[in-house]
């Protein structure tokens, strides 16, 4: 291994970056009326595509196939050598099957063309040669232009790859847009994500519910303290007959003090917030985090759809849910 410079390896980095981005930029000038037919022979099918490829071309099919099932599109891989071994199955008469191939002219891939082809499946290739077999006996076949790989030697698969991956991205914003796909649908196939915690957890999922802390509002100012100290929510809610009458936080009692007020002679109705913000328990958690922050407040009480107190959120909570 010869020794290089960091200048060296700088512009060797900084040149393939080039030649991709350049193969990027002419590969969206040429998209065309095949690209629209495309996208609508997606929209058109009933049953999930099948993406097929071999070698790098396969693991760029693969990543097809998870950026299609994560948008609303189903769809399976099939590996180009395992068909002919019992794969080929998965693959139904009329089917829509992508087969990507830099050459397109591989043995494998001129075999596995010709046994989709007698299942008269709709086929679309996508390659860098637009006169392989491939293009010939496909129905749609998505150009992919290029001069040459980022590689030095012009051999390993880099620009190639770049191309193909940003035909399927492009395939599959298109459906999206088609389809109004929007952040909702997105978070159903995320549910466990940060997306679909943010559209789908909710007040009563993460609020707390045992050891309530609330008071009445003739309640004196140590038991007051000891209420908002022992329930360890930073505040407590003041209740009388099942009446959510305020909100009495461990803020208000730190003013009390620094007031010099006779601590003896308070009660929780001469310091409750009588406007205390709250949320509904069906609420989306996330409605809750933004109120708390455009308020500038730890906590909110929750009332249920009668009004009455049923629950309290501290922004803790929230943040430990992973909601912000």
């Amino acid at each position: 291994m010869k020794l290089t410079s960091q200048t060296t390896i700088l512009d060797s980095a900084k040149e393939a970056i080039r030649l991709e981005a350049d193969a990027l930029s002419a590969l969206g000038t040429s998209l065309d009326s095949v690209f629209v037919s495309v996208v609508m022979a997606v929209l058109a099918t009933k049953q999930p595509i099948t993406i097929t490829g071999i070698g790098k071309s396969g693991i760029i099919a693969q990543k097809w196939v998870a950026t299609f099932n994560s948008t609303g599109q189903p769809a399976q891989f099939l590996h180009a050598s395992e068909a002919i071994h019992g794969d080929l199955g998965m693959v139904q008469n009329s089917s829509l099957v992508f087969c990507l191939s830099k050459s397109g002219d591989s043995p494998e891939i001129q075999y596995l063309v010709s046994l989709l082809k007698s299942m008269n499946v709709l086929l679309i290739g996508v390659g860098a040669n637009p006169e392989s077999y491939l293009a010939k006996e496909s129905t749609y076949f998505v150009h992919t232009p290029m001069t040459s790989e980022a590689c030095p030697n012009n051999l390993a698969p880099t620009v190639s790859t770049t191309l193909q991956l940003a035909i399927g991205d492009a395939i599959a914003v298109a459906l999206m847009t088609e389809r109004g796909f929007s952040k909702l649908d997105f978070a159903k196939f995320h549910p466990g994500g940060a997306l679909g915690k943010k559209l789908f957890t909710t007040i009563g999922q993460v609020m707390r519910t045992d050891a309530l802390p609330q008071v009445k509002p003739n309640c004196n100012f140590r038991d007051l303290l000891i209420e908002i100290s022992s329930k360890r929510a930073g505040a407590t809610a003041v209740v009388e007959n099942n009446v959510l009458l305020g909100i009495v936080t461990d803020g208000d009692i730190r003013r009390a003090v620094e007031r010099n007020e006779n601590l003896e002679i308070l009660c929780a109705s001469d310091l409750m917030n009588t406007s205390a913000k709250r949320i509904q328990i069906s609420a989306l958690a996330v409605e809750g985090f933004q109120l708390m922050e455009n308020n500038k407040i730890s906590q909110l009480l929750v009332i249920d759809e009668e009004d009455k107190y049923c629950g309290i959120i501290h922004l803790h909570d929230l943040l430990s849910a992973g909601i912000n």
